[in-house]
């Protein structure tokens, strides 16, 4: 059973309140078969609901015989405590249909890790909830010596169990965090490895279309399904643009409103490619009536990743089952340079392919290079990594005009000294800074 709290600042479709959490739902395996909502100002400290909306609930969660109660809103554990206490039903949050969502679709260590840290540090304050059955059950001393419960020198097995717990989550926390710390490492020599490549991440609200988008600019065969978070581990493939051109295209997690903070933690080394991007590509479902708020959910997690200031390029997918042209009409106006596309039919992939080129190109400079013979592996780097607009060859070596990325350039005049920089006369580049010739 379904249930929602409307505060005055929810984010939510109005006329289906509950659809998203509905999708969550089906996508942790559940079957949804009955929803209620309450408009509130706050959350009831005890209950979430109030007094009269708590026994409907429960009224109607025994009428449809549901095991399991899911709220769409984040509760603290003594609402969870009270509503579980007067529904004698489990009762699960927001943050932890999410979590368990997480945790049926990691494949990978790494996903894996993550989701295990961010679980424990859900579960951590709520730990005394789970054993108040045994709160009240005296010690070895009995019910009435001095080693009762809150006797001297002992107490129930209730009290000592938490402790126990606490120290095991906390120890597993400790190490957890120390492994992803090490994956993060490696993520980011990885990454950082890829400085001499243009790259770019797809990144958006959750089940967007970025997978789907993926496989249609890749040729990849990457697992794609019509459900949130089908994808969790960040995948990066080779993108060929065309007259020599290439770039590495990462797909990372979706995001989704109100996605909890400690994931968000636990996921930085995958979210890692995002945030060393060149460019993003920001995918919107504009067929969602929804669109500007997941446009909303997924600025503030950049925003929150420190890297909303890279280049960014809005595109509205699924245009061919939007219902709403205006809708996209809106949106280009809003978004500047933002395209229409159709990840599944391919509508708008020239468009957005040039669109990537041209931001390339911005971070791009037309030089000469003189290349003596003997470096063969130096005029093999720059067939792969520039665009060779002509070669002149002599008697000494080879002459080069190319384009070419300032800091794939950079790194080449560090790693060589047998090779000379000029500016090429063709534009953009005339006054452009090359750096020191090697």
């Amino acid at each position: 059973m379904l249930v929602g709290v409307l505060l005055p600042d929810t984010k939510t479709d109005l006329a289906n309140p509950l659809g998203e959490l509905a999708a969550l739902a089906e996508a942790a395996s559940t079957q949804v078969i009955d929803s209620m909502i309450q408009k509130r100002t706050s959350l009831g400290p005890a209950y979430a609901l109030g007094k009269g909306k708590l026994a409907e609930m429960v009224e109607r969660a025994q009428a449809a015989e549901a095991d399991v109660i899911v709220f769409d809103n984040d509760l603290t554990p003594r609402q969870i405590r009270g509503i579980e206490k007067a529904a004698e039903r489990k009762v699960i949050d927001r943050s932890e249909l999410i979590l368990d969502i997480f945790a049926s679709h990691a494949k990978t260590r790494e996903a894996q890790l993550q989701v295990e840290l961010a679980q424990l540090e859900y579960t951590a304050p709520r730990l005394r909830g789970m054993w108040t059955h045994l709160e009240r059950i005296a010690g070895a001393g009995g019910a009435t010596a001095a080693g009762a419960v809150g006797g001297v020198g002992t107490r129930g097995p209730g009290e000592r169990q938490i402790e126990i717990d606490r120290r095991i989550v906390k120890d597993r926390i400790t190490h957890l965090r120390r492994e992803i710390a090490k994956i993060l490492r490696r993520k980011q020599r990885e990454v950082g490895s890829r400085h001499d490549q243009f790259t770019v991440s797809l990144v958006g609200y959750t089940n967007s279309g970025k997978t789907t988008l993926m496989n249609r600019l890749t040729g990849a065969d990457q697992f794609t399904a019509d459900q949130p978070f089908a994808t969790l581990d960040t995948k990066t493939i080779r993108w060929d643009l065309g007259d020599g051109r290439s770039s590495l295209l990462s797909d990372t997690v979706g995001f989704v409103r109100d996605l909890p903070h400690h994931l968000v933690a636990s996921f930085r080394a995958t979210l890692e490619e995002a945030v060393h991007a060149d460019l993003l590509l920001h995918v919107v479902d504009i067929s969602s009536p929804m669109a500007w708020q997941q446009i909303e959910a997924v600025d503030e997690v950049l925003t929150g990743l420190e890297c909303d200031d890279i280049p960014q390029v809005t595109l509205l997918n699924k245009v061919d089952i939007a219902d709403d042209a205006s809708m996209a009409e809106m949106m280009a106006c809003h978004r500047p340079g933002a395209l229409a596309v159709s990840a599944l039919t391919g509508q708008g992939m020239d468009r957005l392919t040039e669109a990537v080129i041209d931001r390339m190109q911005q971070n791009s400079v037309n030089v000469t290079v003189f290349l003596p013979h003997s470096e063969g592996k130096l005029l093999n780097e720059f067939v792969r990594l520039a665009e060779v607009r002509d070669r002149r060859y002599a008697a000494e070596g080879v002459e080069l005009d190319v384009c070419i990325d300032r800091a794939q350039l950079s790194q080449l005049q560090g790693r060589y000294s047998t090779f000379r920089v000029t500016p090429s006369g063709s534009e953009p580049s005339a006054d452009a800074d090359v750096g020191d010739p090697a």
